[in-house]
């Protein structure tokens, strides 16, 4: 998400935070360069434009001539304005006082629609609500069925009719929601490879019939410009309250993200990050601005940890590792817990500073997967007695995980080194002692 925008930045930036001085001319020819990273993210042109006259404006101030660190000063500015341009802060769905809640969902086919009504409903479902999905998407074959499926899988109902068409559809199931004290319906409507009247008119019929409390509209990130053309024609006939992207883990540049508000005026409230349910965030502004530039997003990564944080079982985990008992066991099962956060790649991108790693670099996850392969090769007994295991064990651990040998002696010795880390840890407020060229086993 953003690493070709953000590695642009980062060097064209680069220079000027160095900088004890800057001058109007140095300053334009930063800001040149910058515009030209936004046009390549395929931000839209007027958009890239306003950006840089605004930037530009407050750059030349005394404010930034006088200050001790101009440089980093405009690197501010530019963060400030990018957080401007996204929409300043983060805006939630609203809720309707009297249930239920009536979210209805458009865009076009092949967006992600589905999807993110499955998404939005477990998102929705971790927060306390009690949602219905409604499939009012009758046109494309196997809509409904893949509503009903994922539905299914996330244990959420879904309401359905044989044959009936998508207003009957919607309405009956906001019936339905009142009826059996679901409090939120979210409805999935139809799309198409393009915008067209018919479309148009069935969803707008669907908007009188349910009266919806907020419209959502989805777009693929992956389309750029179309993305932003497509959004303002929605517009125009639903007046959105705000946009979802989706596909955003994909070959995205970013430029729909920072041209959808100002062109459309309704804010981005979510991001699809991921194929799996989980795989949805909160759109925050000033974080995704921070990511932009190099700086990470901490709190959303918290957030991730939280979501997934057990508390009876973390202070379980913290007494093994005060009385240096913690296992192989122990391990497996915080390599799945940092699984069930994301992909690797997507966690080491919210950390500050990544984005500087070489062009083409990527998170192997391969290391990790060994590790995992080992380990439950291992008997239960194996895994909490590391040292029974001899040679002829280790050969069969080997086989069993379709690794050699030596990638077995690598993971004890690396784990017999992390339990000595451990050891010397709960005793280093006695001792003091510095710990040093301790590795820790692969993705620990």
């Amino acid at each position: 998400m953003f690493d070709e925008l953000s590695r642009k930045l980062d060097g064209v930036l680069k220079n000027l935070r160095g900088q004890g001085r800057v001058s109007q001319e140095n300053v334009a020819q930063t800001l040149r360069e910058v515009r030209r990273a936004l046009l390549d993210a395929d931000v839209n042109y007027r958009v890239a434009r306003s950006f840089i006259d605004r930037v530009m404006e407050r750059a030349v101030g005394q404010e930034v001539m006088q200050s001790i660190t101009p440089g980093q000063l405009i690197v501010k500015i530019i963060h400030d304005e990018l957080v401007a341009l996204l929409g300043t802060v983060h805006e939630e769905i609203c809720f309707s006082d009297l249930p239920p809640t009536v979210i209805l969902v458009a865009g076009l086919q092949g967006s992600g629609k589905t999807t993110f009504c499955a998404k939005l409903a477990l998102h929705l479902h971790g927060q306390g609500r009690h949602p219905l999905l409604a499939a009012a998407d009758v046109h494309r074959p196997a809509a409904v069925d893949q509503l009903v499926a994922l539905g299914g899988a996330l244990r959420i109902p879904v309401y359905s009719e044989v044959g009936g068409d998508a207003v009957t559809v919607a309405a009956h199931a906001v019936d339905y929601a009142r009826k059996n004290a679901r409090d939120t319906v979210i409805v999935d409507t139809a799309g198409r490879l393009h915008v067209d009247e018919e479309m148009m008119v069935e969803v707008e019929a669907i908007k009188r019939t349910t009266s919806p409390n907020e419209i959502l509209f989805v777009v693929d990130a992956m389309t750029g410009q179309d993305a932003v053309n497509t959004a303002k024609a929605f517009h125009e006939r639903l007046q959105f309250h705000g946009a979802v992207l989706t596909k955003m883990d994909g070959d995205s540049r970013g430029g729909a993200a920072l041209s959808l508000r100002a062109t459309v005026g309704a804010p981005i409230k979510f991001v699809g990050v991921g194929e799996k349910p989980e795989a949805l965030e909160r759109f925050h502004p000033e974080r995704m601005a921070s990511r932009i530039l190099g700086m990470g997003d901490v709190l959303t990564l918290v957030e991730k940890a939280q979501e997934r944080f057990d508390e009876e079982r973390a202070g379980r985990l913290e007494q093994k590792l005060r009385r240096a008992t913690f296992t192989l066991e122990d391990f497996l099962e915080q390599i799945q817990e940092m699984r069930n956060m994301g992909p690797l790649d997507q966690l080491i991108g919210m950390i500050p500073g990544m984005h500087k790693l070489p062009q083409g670099a990527s998170i192997d996850e391969r290391a990790l997967n060994r590790v995992e392969a080992i380990i439950r090769s291992m008997t239960r007994e194996e895994r909490h007695r590391p040292h029974i295991i001899n040679g002829s064990r280790r050969k069969r651990i080997a086989q069993g995980s379709g690794t050699s040998v030596q990638d077995v002696n690598r993971l004890m010795k690396q784990f017999d080194q992390m339990q000595k880390m451990m050891k010397a840890v709960t005793k280093k407020g006695k001792s003091g002692r510095k710990l040093r060229g301790v590795q820790l086993p692969a993705g620990f």
